[in-house]
Formats: C-alpha cells, structure tokens, sequence
C-alpha cells in the first residue's frame, strides 16, 4: 500500500509543488533567474547548436550521412558494435556537443537506420561538451588559464571513448548488424587485387546508399531547406525552455536552503576522502548545471589538480538540464534512459580518474 502511495509521479508532484510555492515567495529571483537562462539559451546554445540542426537535417536528406555510413561501417563495428552510420554521429556529437548527439541518433531510429540497443550505445558515448565550450568557456573564461585545456580535453572526450568502448557490452547479442562488404567466395584472387576490389566496392555501395537514400527522401532542396530549420527551431524551443526552467529550479533551491544542504554533505565526504571542501559547491552546482558547475570548479582556488579534475566531472556528467534535454529526445523512441544515465555517472568517474592519471604528463 505505501509503494503504491510513494509513486514516483507523487514525488514529482510534491517537488513541483515546492518549486512553485517558493516561485510565489521570490517573485523578483524567479524573474532573473528565468531572464539569466533566457541569456544563456539566446547568446551561447541557440547560435552553437541551431546550425548543427538545421545541417544535419540537411544531411541525412541528402544521404551524406548513409554514405559516410557505409564507409565507416568496418571501423565502428569492431570497436563498438556499431554500423558504420554511428560515425557521424560521433563526430558531430563530439564537435557541436550536447545535446546533438542524443538528437542525431534519434534521427536513425526514426529512419529505422538504428535499432535500440545499437542506439542506447551510440547516445551514451556521444553527449559530451564541444570544443569551444571546453577551451573558451571553461579554460580561458572560468580558468583563466588556456594550459589547462590539453588535460581537460583529454580527461573528458578520451573518457567518452572509453564509455564507448565499455557500451559494445551493452544488450550484448541483440542488435542484428548488416554487413557491407560482399560475402567471401571460395576462390582465393591475389591479395593486391582483392584489397583494390575491396576498396571500389566499398565506395560503390557507400555511393548508392546515399543515392537511395536521396531517393526515398524526395523533397526538394527548398522543401528540405524549409523543413530542417522547422525541426531545428521546434527542437531549439525546447532546449531553452528546459535551460529557463532548470535555471528557476536551481534558484529556488539555493534561497530554500537544499544547495546549501547538500553541499555542506558533499563537503564532509571530500574531507574523508582528501579532496578540497570548498569543491563541494561546484559538485552540487554541477549536477544541476553545467555551465554553474564549472565556474565554481574555475574560481575554486583550491589546487589546480582538483579544480580540473571536479571540472572533468562536470563536463562529463552534463548536468540536469543536459539529461533532461536528451530524456525529452529519447521520449519520441523506444530509446531507455536509464542506460545514459549510467554512462554519464561512469564517464564522469573514468574523466576524474584520467586527470589524476594524466596529470603528471599533460600538467599546465
């Protein structure tokens, strides 16, 4: 009788409940903090992702990406267990950041490109920062120190490579992969004239994959043009309401007194195990917001080794907003959340890990 009383909907509710009761009490702080997310989504994420958008539309209708799909198709299936189409995925993930790689890899599903396993693996290894967030923001605007950049980068995307490579174990057994290359006959032709026949035919069926693809698409260059920047904006509007409505939540938590709370938890378990306390507040802050988070692990001035290392985890966890983001994506697929999720705790782990490991090395 209690399970069924204590429903996790109820607890949602009774939070909701909370926020918007403290939104009555701190009309003014709603509004800035509504306006300081609005600010965020208007000068940083809507010029960063929405040409990525409307681009990738534009080339999945065009059959760019079937094409790199099949050429890619002998290197991602060993390494990941996945058809070659994952590979640009991976590239625009890791270039434009979150949440492209949850959006693209709900695109193949939809093309039915993908099925869910393959899927769930390909989402959990490609939502990470992008470059310029991780060098211009982080580094030089948080850090005040571009040196930190070279570790930084590798903590955080040579942990999502490593996710990657841990996710190939993921529903081991249960995608159904299909092979590009033709089957072998029993004939043996000499080596140098098989590795060149090899090579045109998989160019050849790379070229008629993005033929055939452009064929069953059949909308015109207007028609495609206009409908990518729909789905871009539709998805854009989203995005933002998601960073506004995180950005209230994270300030009516502070003035209730939770941050507070949590942090000065999070601050006697970093005194046990010989991490700097003040570093606590970037935690919490982390795991509600990325950008919040790694400001705070910036400004921390309590050793630059931990100030990265908590950096690393804050990238590679995404915050709240950023799983809330790609949860909203997944909701249109038959994609599970809860294997992102283990992966962002897992990544943010391998990331910490890798700047310790990586420091002596790599060290600004």
């Amino acid at each position: 009788m209690l399970r069924t009383i204590v429903h996790p909907l109820s607890i949602t509710a009774l939070v909701a409940f909370i926020i918007a009761v403290l939104m009555a009490i701190y009309p003014t702080e709603t509004l800035h903090s509504s306006l300081r997310g609005l600010s965020i989504w208007w000068e940083v994420l809507f010029p960063a992702l929405f040409p990525f958008f409307v681009i990738s539309e534009l080339l999945l209708g065009f059959g760019i990406v079937h094409f790199f799909g099949k050429l890619l198709d002998p290197l991602m299936r060993p390494l990941f267990r996945l058809p070659g189409i994952g590979g640009f995925v991976v590239t625009m993930g890791y270039i434009s950041g979150y949440p492209v790689g949850a959006r693209l890899t709900a695109q193949l599903w939809a093309q039915r490109l993908i099925n869910r396993t393959e899927g769930e693996r390909l989402v959990a290894f490609t939502t990470t920062s992008d470059p310029i967030f991780l060098i211009g923001a982080v580094s030089v605007g948080f850090f005040q120190n571009a040196a930190v950049a070279p570790i930084l980068a590798a903590a955080h995307y040579g942990g999502g490579l490593v996710i990657g490579l841990l996710m190939r174990y993921h529903d081991r057994g249960k995608e159904v992969p299909t092979d590009v290359l033709p089957q072998k006959t029993n004939d043996q032709p000499d080596p140098a004239q098989e590795k060149g026949r090899v090579r045109r035919s998989r160019l050849s069926v790379a070229l008629k994959a993005m033929h055939e693809a452009r064929l069953l698409d059949g909308r015109g260059l207007g028609t495609l043009l206009q409908d990518s920047v729909q789905s871009a904006l539709r998805l854009m509007i989203v995005v933002g309401g998601l960073v506004v409505f995180f950005s209230v939540v994270m300030e009516m938590l502070t003035h209730a007194g939770l941050v507070e709370a949590l942090s000065e938890a999070l601050r006697l378990l970093f005194t046990l195990i010989g991490l700097p306390a003040p570093l606590a507040d970037a935690t919490i802050y982390g795991i509600f917001e990325v950008t919040l988070g790694a400001r705070a692990a910036g400004t921390a001035g309590t050793g630059l080794m931990h100030q990265v290392a908590i950096a690393a985890w804050v990238l590679s966890w995404g915050g709240l907003s950023v799983h809330a983001q790609v949860a909203s994506l997944l909701s249109r697929t038959d994609l599970r959340y809860k294997p992102f999720l283990l992966a962002r705790l897992a990544h943010g782990l391998i990331a910490v890990a890798l700047v310790y490991a990586l420091w002596g090395w790599l060290a600004p």
